[in-house]
C-alpha cells in the first residue's frame, strides 16, 4: 500500500455529502486527505465532520491571519501529491477555466503545480449546457483532468448526466492519477497504517517501509500530436481535422504518472499541459525530424494525424487564370511510425494510433502488422470524434483486440498511459 498526500476541496453541491464517504475510503487505502471546504460547501457539510473523518485542520477562509502569514494557500497548493475538487459545481468550474481567484478553494487552484482532479456533480442541463462544455475543454486543455458525472437520477427530480460518479470510481481514478495501484477492497484489506505526526499532518506515513514513487519515474515518453499541414503555396495547405487534444490528453496522463514527456505537436490551439516538453512543427517532414531528435525514449505514442502525401509547394500563390484549374502533384511523405519501428533506438513500447472510418479493427490489426509497432490504438474518426471531446478505442496488440467504452479523451488517456505502465513494470 502506498501513503500519499491528497487536498480535497469541497464544493457546494447537494453531492457534498459523498466527500466524507470518499475521506474514508481514502484513508482506508492509507492517503493522507486535508480538506478546504467552500463557502456553498459548509451549506452542506461541517468543518467539524471534515476534521473528524480526515484527522485534519479544515480550512475555509483566505484570511486566515496564522496561515496567510505564512502564506499558507501557496503551502496548501503545493505539499499535495494530488489536488482534488469534489464536487465540482457548475459555478466552481466555471472560476477554475476562467482563472478566477477570489476565495481560498480558486486561489490555491490558480497557484498550485500540482496535478487537479476535478469530478463534476450538478444538474443535468447545467452539465449540458454550451457554457460548462466550454469551460471542461477549457480545463482539460490546461491539463485539469475531468472525471465524467454518471448517469441517473438526481436530486432536483431530472435524470440524465450529472451525478457524482460512484467513490469507488473516485478513488479508482485518484489512484491512477496518483501512479498508485489500489488495492481491491480499498484498503480494507486489514494492514495497518501509521498516522501522520500532528506536528506535520501533511506529511504522509511510509506504509511497508517506504512510499513508492510514480510509475513512469525515470522513463521519457515521445508523443505526437495534432495534424501536419503541407502547404500548396504561401497561403494554402493540405490538413485534415485533428484537434490534439487526444494526443496532448496522453501527455499529461503519462507527465502525471512520472515520465519525462517530449510532445512534438502539429498546429493546434491548445495549452502546453503542465510538466511537459513541447516541440512545435508544422509539416510531417518536420514532425519526423523532430522525433528523430527527441530519441531515445522508453515509450512512444505516435498519435498525431500525418499527413500521408504533401505537394511541391509553389514559391508564390497561385492564380485563378486561363490556363484552368492546377494539378497538385501528390509525394508520399515519410511514415514516421514504420521508421520508428525499424530505427535502432526504437522506443521499448511503441505505439501508432489509427483513425478510420469503416471495418475499423480489420484496418487496425493490417496497420499493426505493416509498420511493426507493439500496440495500435483504432478508433472510428466517422462521426465528431476529430475535434470532439470524447473517443471509444481498440487496443489492438498480437495478442488480439481489447475493446474500451466511449470516454472522455481525459480518461482514455489516463486508462492508456495506466495500461503503459503495467506493461513496463
Amino acid at each position: 500500500m502506498v501513503s500519499r498526500r491528497i487536498l480535497l476541496i469541497v464544493g457546494g453541491g447537494i453531492a457534498a455529502y459523498k466527500a466524507c464517504e470518499l475521506i474514508r475510503a481514502l484513508r482506508k487505502a492509507g492517503h493522507s486527505v486535508r480538506c478546504v471546504l467552500t463557502d456553498g460547501g459548509a451549506h452542506f457539510v461541517t468543518p467539524m465532520t471534515l476534521a473528524a473523518l480526515s484527522e485534519q485542520p479544515v480550512h475555509t477562509s483566505l484570511w486566515d491571519l496564522k496561515d496567510e502569514a505564512e502564506m499558507g494557500h501557496i503551502q496548501l497548493s503545493r505539499q499535495a501529491d494530488l489536488v482534488v475538487v469534489c464536487p465540482a459545481t457548475a459555478d466552481l468550474l466555471a472560476r477554475m477555466a476562467a482563472g478566477i481567484a477570489d476565495d481560498l478553494a480558486t486561489t490555491l487552484l490558480l497557484a498550485t503545480d500540482t496535478p487537479v482532479l476535478a469530478v463534476p456533480a450538478m444538474n443535468v442541463r447545467m452539465w449540458l449546457h454550451p457554457a460548462t462544455r466550454r469551460n471542461v475543454a477549457t480545463l482539460r486543455a490546461d491539463g485539469v483532468t475531468v472525471m465524467e458525472p454518471d448517469e441517473g437520477a438526481m436530486a432536483c427530480g431530472e435524470y440524465g448526466p450529472g451525478r457524482l460518479p460512484e467513490v469507488e470510481a473516485i478513488v479508482a481514478r485518484i489512484e491512477a492519477a496518483l501512479g498508485t495501484r489500489p488495492s481491491t477492497s480499498l484498503g480494507t484489506n486489514g494492514a495497518s497504517v501509521a498516522k501522520p505526526s500532528p506536528l506535520d499532518p501533511f506529511v504522509p506515513s511510509e506504509v511497508e517501509g517506504r512510499e513508492a514513487r510514480p510509475p513512469l519515474t525515470g522513463k521519457h515518453a515521445l508523443v505526437t500530436a495534432g495534424p501536419t499541414h503541407e502547404p500548396i503555396d504561401p497561403v494554402r495547405y493540405i490538413a485534415n481535422r485533428s484537434s490534439g487534444k487526444q494526443g496532448y490528453a496522453i501527455a499529461a496522463a503519462l507527465a502525471a504518472l512520472g515520465a519525462r514527456v517530449t510532445l512534438v505537436s502539429g498546429p493546434v490551439a491548445l495549452a502546453t499541459p503542465p510538466g511537459v516538453t513541447r516541440i512545435d512543427v508544422e509539416t510531417a517532414r518536420e514532425m519526423a525530424a523532430a522525433v528523430e531528435t527527441a530519441l531515445p525514449a522508453d515509450i512512444a505514442v505516435m498519435v498525431a494525424a500525418v499527413a500521408d502525401w504533401r505537394v511541391e509547394a509553389a514559391g508564390q500563390k497561385i492564380k485563378k487564370g486561363a490556363a484552368g484549374t492546377p494539378a497538385l502533384t501528390l509525394v508520399e511523405n515519410p511514415d514516421i511510425l514504420a521508421t520508428l519501428a525499424a530505427s535502432p533506438r526504437r522506443p521499448t513500447l511503441l505505439i501508432g494510433f489509427a483513425a478510420e472510418t469503416e471495418h475499423v479493427a480489420d484496418h487496425a490489426q493490417a496497420k499493426l502488422a505493416r509498420k511493426g509497432c507493439d500496440w495500435i490504438v483504432a478508433n472510428d474518426v466517422s462521426g465528431d470524434v476529430m475535434g470532439g471531446d470524447t473517443n471509444s478505442v481498440r487496443i489492438v496488440t498480437r495478442d488480439g483486440i481489447e475493446e474500451w467504452p466511449a470516454a472522455a479523451k481525459a480518461d482514455v488517456a489516463a486508462r492508456l498511459a495506466r495500461r503503459i505502465a503495467d506493461a513496463l513494470a
